[in-house]
């Protein structure tokens, strides 16, 4: 059997890089370097068949602890898929059928192998056990949790407030997740920062079957391309793990330069003292943002399609967008100088009418050199020769005229 990293520096890292929070850290911690070899739970619903760089937040913390020598128990929750997970929603997810859920999963799993050693990975389902619970177990169950408990929930708060229908079978929804700790006798469960209701009622609920509450670590939610609402294919603002290099770089090369040193923070495993330096050197403008975001495109597209691939996607890009002369030309535009920035969508059809140019702008989609512009923002003389670009594929080299 593999030996337990006991090592203070390498626990220490695992328990704050890419870490919101941890519950609790001091008996965890302990736990680690006594060199307890710990079950390390992550459960994801296969709700869809892409996995992006929000997912991968979690999988790399899943991936230090396996490295440490912990055991790393993969759980797909083909049972709960069924019901869907009511974090952060507004109305009930529409049931999925059997062969979604299958399909789905298969692509879960074939995904995560891209960041975890899957031959070291214990995989579950909690259809192993959910599907064979009775009524009885129902009732024992739901004992264990109170109802002014679930409706301390945010999300289930608000909709109890605006009378929007809440199934029960929702509200059953953290149990069914807490049980699944129960099943695997898990140490530790790691998840996003608004999985922590459902992580907690693990803990909750492990007690209250004669375990030991699981420690619980919470991951920070990534900022989707536009840098406002959380990275997610719903909001089409997400860089999946199984596009091609082409895609993944130019994506990244997207995102706005307020993102630079989060992205590295929680999409690449550069080390904290070179991000640290980064970050200043972006303060005191002693580097460009965009050469800051070539090297975080590079990073992250090496780790996903290999640095072969990522170096040619980086020449790519060079090539295509960056290069003075003939590359660009056929995209070039040209501007009087004090345009409205939604006259200029409109006109030069990067937005169907002048209502679409201001949706795209609003949701942070439009920038100039990879910063975001405003509504209020009109065509300058500093704009001159520089790369408008419009979601994720228009991009426009303008000439700004007096």
């Amino acid at each position: 059997m593999p030996k337990v990293i006991t090592d203070e520096k390498l626990i220490e890292k695992t328990l704050e890089r890419g870490v919101e929070e941890v519950i609790v850290k001091k008996n965890l911690k302990k736990r680690m370097l006594n060199g307890e070899k710990l079950r390390i739970k992550l459960g994801i619903d296969p709700t869809g068949s892409v996995l992006h760089l929000g997912h991968a937040v979690v999988l790399k913390k899943l991936r230090d602890f396996q490295e440490l020598g912990h055991q790393v128990v993969f759980l797909i929750g083909d049972f709960t898929a069924k019901i869907g997970d009511p974090t952060g929603r507004a109305s009930a997810r529409k049931p999925m059928t059997d062969e979604e859920i299958k399909s789905n999963m298969e692509d879960y799993k074939r995904q995560a192998g891209l960041i975890l050693d899957l031959s070291k990975v214990e995989i579950r389902y909690n259809s192993e056990w959910l599907s064979k619970m009775d009524f009885k177990d129902l009732v024992e169950l739901t004992s264990k949790i109170t109802y002014s408990q679930m409706a301390q929930r945010s999300d289930f708060k608000e909709r109890i407030k605006k009378d929007v229908d809440l199934s029960i079978q929702e509200f059953l929804y953290p149990a069914m997740q807490g049980y699944d700790s129960v099943a695997l006798e898990a140490d530790v469960e790691l998840g996003g920062t608004d999985q922590k209701f459902n992580l907690l009622m693990g803990r909750q609920i492990q007690k209250r079957y004669g375990q030991s509450s699981q420690d619980v670590v919470t991951c920070p939610l990534l900022e989707g391309l536009y840098g406002t609402a959380k990275m997610s294919k719903s909001e089409d603002n997400y860089i999946s793990l199984t596009e091609s290099a082409e895609s993944m770089y130019g994506k990244t090369m997207s995102i706005t330069d307020e993102l630079i040193i989060r992205y590295f923070k929680l999409c690449t495993d550069v080390p904290a003292e070179e991000i640290t330096q980064l970050e200043a050197d972006l303060k005191e403008e002693n580097i460009n943002p965009r050469d800051a975001k070539m090297k975080l495109a590079l990073e992250i597209t090496k780790l996903y399609k290999g640095e072969r691939k990522a170096e040619k996607a980086q020449e790519d890009f060079v090539n295509k967008f960056q290069k003075k002369g003939e590359d660009i030309e056929a995209s070039e535009i040209k501007e009087k100088q004090g345009r409205d920035a939604v006259d200029v969508l409109a006109d030069n059809d990067l937005a169907q009418s002048k209502s679409d140019a201001r949706r795209k702008i609003e949701q942070g989609g439009v920038s100039v050199d990879g910063k975001k512009i405003t509504l209020e923002d009109k065509v300058s003389k500093d704009w001159d020769g520089k790369i408008l670009k419009v979601g994720k594929k228009e991009f426009r080299k303008l000439r700004v005229e007096s």
